[in-house]
Order: C-alpha cells, then structure tokens, then sequence
C-alpha cells in the first residue's frame, strides 16, 4: 500500500510500520490455521495458547512500538538543540509502530489468506 502512494523502494520494504501489519497477518493465520487444522479445532489448548500470543504481538504492534517511536520524536527534538555529527549520530525513527487500521487491514489479510490456502489445499 506505501509503494501505491509514494512509489516502491526496497528500504520501505524492510522498515516497520507499514500497511498491512505483517506482524499481525503472520500472527491471525497461525491462530487460524490452529483453528481449522487442530483436533479440536477451536476449543484446544493449543488455539488458546495461539490466541494468547496473538494478543501480545498485536499489543506490541501498536502500544509498545509506538512508545518506541515517540521516544525516537523527542530523542531527535533533544538531539537537534546539541551540537553533535549527524553521521555519527543519525536521527532515530519515529515510524516504528503500526496505525489500527494497519493492524486491521493485516489481520483481514492473514485470516482470509489462510481461509484460501485451506480450501485450495483441502
């Protein structure tokens, strides 16, 4: 989606805090995947366990990173008064964490996704 608006790069490809959340659909196509393929489908153990770990990265997509990244805007603020070598050292990020809607959009994808994979497959 980045690559449609400001054209493609490969340096946004490996940055954080783009849509889709890739943590995100990474994260909903294991808890579906647990879902449908597990014994017990929806009622193991091992889904609970997944939807478990769902939340914390999700949480972690969203509140922590962007902790991070306003950390990283008053650092440079900080940074910007002193008289310091910007090679040595360069600005942090402030673009560490992802909006809700980019959280949304890749857990949309992941899920969908798998629902595909799984009927294509079997």
């Amino acid at each position: 989606m980045y690559s449609i608006k400001h054209g493609w790069d490969i340096r946004y490809a490996m940055t954080h805090g783009h849509m889709p959340s890739a943590h995100t659909a990474f994260i909903i196509s294991l808890v579906t995947s647990v879902g449908l393929f597990d014994t017990d489908h929806f009622r193991s153990g091992a889904f609970a366990i997944s939807v478990i770990l769902a939340i914390i990265v999700i949480d972690d997509a969203v509140r922590l990173r962007m902790y991070m990244g306003d950390q990283g805007r008053y650092l440079n603020m900080l940074v910007r008064q002193l008289p310091v070598d910007e090679k040595k050292y360069p600005r942090l990020k402030e673009r560490v964490g992802h909006k809700i809607s980019e959280v949304i959009a890749g857990g949309i994808l992941g899920f969908i996704l798998t629902i595909l994979l799984a009927k294509l497959l079997g």
